[in-house]
């Protein structure tokens, strides 16, 4: 499935027409590569397979401290992503990955930190083998926020709303980012996935893929193929979309196949502020329609989601 192309170096009236287009469609298009800076993409995408290198005992050393801890080391299958949408029994994805946190972001000091709040201020943790990583990665998720706020400054265009729309429930965002490594898997049993099939959670997904292939959507026809591009992140709307737009726009299922090569991506999972209340947005009802869903505050409700992937150990 070929996926449009939101560029930013285009009409603003065609990025618009091209966003509400995709976004009403499966709520999948692509960026360019280069909507952030060369070195910046480069030396985060290297840093990130270098982690993926070291030895095993390096990388567990910034594992997750207790079971549902947000940020670090996430060792082979103890995730399972198709929990999060009620499969308890789910087996782990043939994945490892590393993320971090909001503490990346310039605005990871106006974060609340009190309460169950506290939760998304966990510390990021970073591998001393490789000091130059924290650097890297914090211009990266910097570079990316600054293009993940002018989506959905578009987003707001292509739903009718004032440009700036959206500032007021992002301005202090509670987003993290993770870099998956995917092993090959040349033999492996037809229902063995690297990542179950899941919607994600926040308002927008920016991820950068290599050359291999594996990602699907899934669609009224079934499964589909996304064709790798290096050269363009791929975006995808998450469930707070589908909460503010009243299902107009949809968070599609997806999932990562296995194959003979092993791949790597890395995710910057944009989401609303901890405090933000999202309910139905004014466009996005006709008279007398109702609320397909509750008003939910962002923070909360994506901690429930997130530790619903965990293993704890008690299964």
């Amino acid at each position: 499935m070929e996926l449009s192309l939101v560029d930013p170096n285009s009409p603003r009236s065609a990025q618009v027409e091209t966003m509400r287009d995709a976004c009403a469609a499966n709520g999948f298009f692509r960026v360019p590569l280069s909507s952030i800076p060369a070195d910046i993409a480069a030396e985060a995408w290297g840093l990130a397979k270098a982690f993926f290198s070291l030895p095993t005992a390096h990388k567990e050393a910034v594992g997750f401290p207790e079971p549902g801890y947000p940020y670090g080391y996430s060792e082979y299958g103890l995730e399972a992503l198709a929990r999060s949408l009620g499969d308890h029994d789910a087996v782990g994805d043939m994945k490892e990955s590393f993320s971090v946190g909001p503490d990346c972001g310039v605005h990871a000091s106006t974060v609340p930190a009190t309460g169950a709040s506290a939760w998304i201020r966990s510390v990021s943790l970073w591998p001393t083998q490789i000091p130059e990583l924290r650097d890297a990665w914090e211009r990266y998720y910097q570079a990316l926020a600054v293009v993940a706020a002018e989506l959905m400054s578009v987003m707001a265009e292509a739903l009718e709303l004032p440009t700036d729309y959206f500032e007021p429930f992002i301005d202090r965002p509670i987003t993290s980012m993770r870099a998956l490594h995917y092993p090959a898997v040349p033999n492996q049993a037809p229902s063995a996935l690297r990542a179950g099939a899941h919607t994600d959670y926040g308002t927008l997904t920016i991820l950068r893929t290599d050359e291999v292939a594996g990602l699907q959507i899934h669609t009224r026809d079934g499964w589909w193929d996304v064709p790798p591009d290096p050269d363009t992140f791929v975006v995808n709307l998450g469930d707070t979309i589908a909460q503010w737009t009243n299902d107009r726009w949809r968070s599609t299922l997806h999932r990562v196949v296995p194959g003979a090569e092993p791949r790597q991506s890395m995710a910057f999972f944009h989401m609303a502020n901890w405090d933000a209340t999202i309910e139905c947005l004014p466009t996005c009802r006709a008279d007398g329609e109702a609320p397909r869903h509750q008003p939910v505050q962002a923070g909360p409700w994506l901690m429930q989601k997130f530790q619903s992937t965990v293993d704890s150990g008690d299964r």
